[in-house]
């Protein structure tokens, strides 16, 4: 079955498109199904959903987001008319994992099997958690993706079956292998499919920097991580599907994308410690640390939704903690009073804003934000000072080429906005 999917993976690998122009966390371009090899289905959406079709009934790889559940099961549909057996979650993401009701539906009014869920035992521990938590995770996706009004769920479809370490599952006569790993998450499953060469990744890997340090989200496991992907590319594979992005194929390619993204983290992990075993405050291990230039000119490694910089702040988390060396943050003093007592030094609040224009004028972005920021904690009711920190934000917004930075210095900017009373557009 020809595809444009498959077409649109050839020309992103060979450079002839942009993969800024086709997200990979973003709705897909393009909800068509693809065949990577005779079995075997690759429908894109928010996130990714594979599928293998064995003598008794399909095994997906990832289920999809609430929203394309019917759109992803249509295109499954029109590949397959088997009944869904098995559903592997590769992590607990709610992208991935709102998609088994369709199939339920189906398989009550078909009188057939209900199709079985496994997963991490992770998974159901992170359901918890995001009950725990739904309204934070509300207010940050919403600053995350720029969603105004999203709201996050409190229920989930549990897995049937958890697994710890290996588990190995034989499906209609077709062997599938799942595997756990530490890497974007704590619950993640890389699945192998011997019988394909193919290997369905989950989010190790997505066609971009990987997302090993999100600001908003909980740990990240970058070490771990680079050695789950050496560890699937001992095992050869020829097909890799990713949870996001576009599928991989040839035994070399798919090495070549393994390797890179694990070779990514480990530079920035051998950094990091290196300064962190000196001594080094996270001050300075932020402004040192550097990605190998090489290695993000790759097309599959561009800093478009994570940034190599937050990895740095997640490797200190990880082995380091929450104090970043600075005395002074330790049990620090307000920060609105730390705000005023500078714009008293400085003048006033719009001091700060007006040095804060000149510095963004000059290009230095960073430290007008400092400023910006400042100038609205001194004086929040100056509405001068909230259109000075809207430009500067907006402005950062439009320079960053990760969508995490994006969302963070464009909220930043509609909040003072809106305490002008304008419209965030």
């Amino acid at each position: 079955m020809a595809s444009d999917v498959l077409e649109l993976a050839e020309r992103l690998w060979n450079g002839e498109v942009e993969i800024e122009s086709v997200h990979p966390v973003s709705l897909p371009v393009t909800s068509r199904l693809a065949e990577p090899a005779h079995g075997v289905a690759f429908v894109p959406s928010f996130a990714n959903v594979s599928a293998v079709s064995t003598g008794d009934g399909l095994v997906l790889v990832d289920t999809g987001s609430a929203p394309l559940a019917a759109s992803v099961k249509a295109e499954i549909r029109r590949w397959s008319p088997e009944r869904l057996n098995t559903a592997i979650y590769s992590h607990g993401h709610i992208d991935h994992v709102f998609g088994v009701g369709p199939y339920e539906e189906e398989a009550r009014s078909m009188n057939w099997p209900a199709p079985v869920v496994i997963a991490h035992r992770g998974v159901p521990e992170r359901f918890d958690r995001y009950k725990l938590t739904a309204g934070y995770n509300s207010v940050i996706n919403q600053r995350q993706f720029q969603l105004p009004g999203f709201s996050w769920p409190t229920e989930y479809r549990y897995p049937d079956r958890t697994y710890d370490q290996h588990l190995a599952l034989d499906v209609g006569g077709v062997e599938v292998e799942l595997h756990h790993a530490l890497g974007e998450t704590d619950d993640h499953t890389w699945t192998w499919v011997e019988t394909h060469r193919l290997v369905c990744c989950g989010d190790l890997f997505i066609w971009a920097s990987p997302n090993a340090g999100n600001p908003q989200k909980v740990q990240r496991y970058p070490l771990e991580w680079a050695a789950a992907l050496r560890q699937i590319a001992i095992k050869e594979p020829e097909i890799l599907l990713p949870g996001h992005g576009f599928p991989v194929l040839g035994a070399d390619r798919v090495a070549t994308a393994l390797l890179d993204t694990a070779e990514l983290l480990e530079s920035l992990c051998e950094q990091t410690l290196t300064l962190m075993n000196q001594g080094a405050r996270l001050d300075e291990v932020l402004h040192t640390v550097t990605p190998p230039a090489q290695l993000m000119e790759r097309p599959y490694l561009r800093p478009i939704y994570d940034d190599p910089e937050f990895i740095v702040h997640t490797i200190w988390r990880r082995y380091g903690g929450w104090y970043d060396g600075n005395p002074s943050t330790l049990k620090p003093a307000r920060e609105s009073a730390v705000a005023a007592e500078l714009a008293n030094l400085a003048g006033g609040a719009k001091v700060l804003a007006n040095r804060a224009v000149a510095l963004m004028e000059a290009g230095d972005l960073r430290l007008a934000a400092h400023l910006a920021e400042l100038a609205a904690l001194a004086a929040p009711a100056d509405m001068s000072v909230h259109a000075t920190r809207a430009e500067v934000f907006s402005k950062r917004a439009m320079e960053e080429s990760s969508t995490m930075a994006r969302g963070i210095f464009a909220a930043a900017a509609a909040d003072s906005k809106q305490a002008m009373g304008l419209t965030a557009s």
